[in-house]
């Protein structure tokens, strides 16, 4: 199966929620750089992260892209892996991974157009893994759009580059094996798709979601 990851954790509970029905690893967004409900302080992800058992990996999700910023932020939460969501240049990337070892960098890019080839061949030496997401221009959002992306672009990038590649954009219980099935990724990522009206993680849709990408 491909690995699975829930992202816009906001609590211990809805971390241990994810754990129990099977994630391999859950997301905390810190760093706030577009409206969203989903955002949380440093303490609490740090809190978060140290609540979950061994082999369920806490992964930090920011858009901040200051790297004295990030240092800071890795700092204070403790995170093996961070997703560093934002268009950072290779070079950003190359120094962040040196100064962040032993953590994992998981690199961005954002599958707008065949442009996003050349961005994951440009930045795949210098990340650990690359999340592929869609974008909503009009909006500010770089993820988190529940939007899906062109899935053939993706493909070709896991068929080009590397290291690990991990889909997200738009993924939901509907669609994930389809999407499994097409790109081939190393691991899904999902956010707005697992979640109830109300805008809180629902039970029932991470049990769906994991179950079809093959747990």
């Amino acid at each position: 199966m491909a690995r699975v990851k829930i992202c816009g954790i906001t609590s211990v509970a809805e971390a241990r929620l994810a754990e129990r029905l099977g994630a391999h690893a859950i997301g905390m967004l810190v760093g706030q750089v577009h409206a969203s409900p989903d955002f949380i302080e440093p303490a609490e992800a740090d809190r978060i992260a140290r609540s979950l058992p061994p082999f369920v990996s806490p992964v930090l999700v920011t858009h901040v892209d200051a790297p004295e910023t990030l240092m800071r932020l890795a700092a204070a939460v403790a995170c093996p892996v961070l997703q560093l969501h934002s268009d950072l240049e290779p070079a950003v990337l190359r120094e962040l991974r040196a100064r962040l070892a032993p953590r994992k960098i998981v690199g961005k890019v954002s599958v707008e157009n065949e442009s996003a080839l050349d961005r994951a061949k440009a930045i795949a030496p210098f990340v650990d893994a690359i999340v592929l997401d869609s974008r909503d221009r009009a909006g500010g959002r770089v993820g988190g759009t529940g939007t899906v992306h062109d899935w053939t672009i993706s493909a070709r990038i896991v068929a080009t580059v590397e290291v690990p590649i991990i889909l997200a954009g738009g993924l939901r219980p509907e669609n994930v094996a389809e999407a499994i099935r097409v790109v081939r990724p190393w691991g899904v990522d999902v956010h707005s798709g697992v979640e109830a009206s109300d805008g809180r993680k629902d039970e029932e849709r991470i049990r769906r979601f994991i179950a079809a990408a093959g747990g």
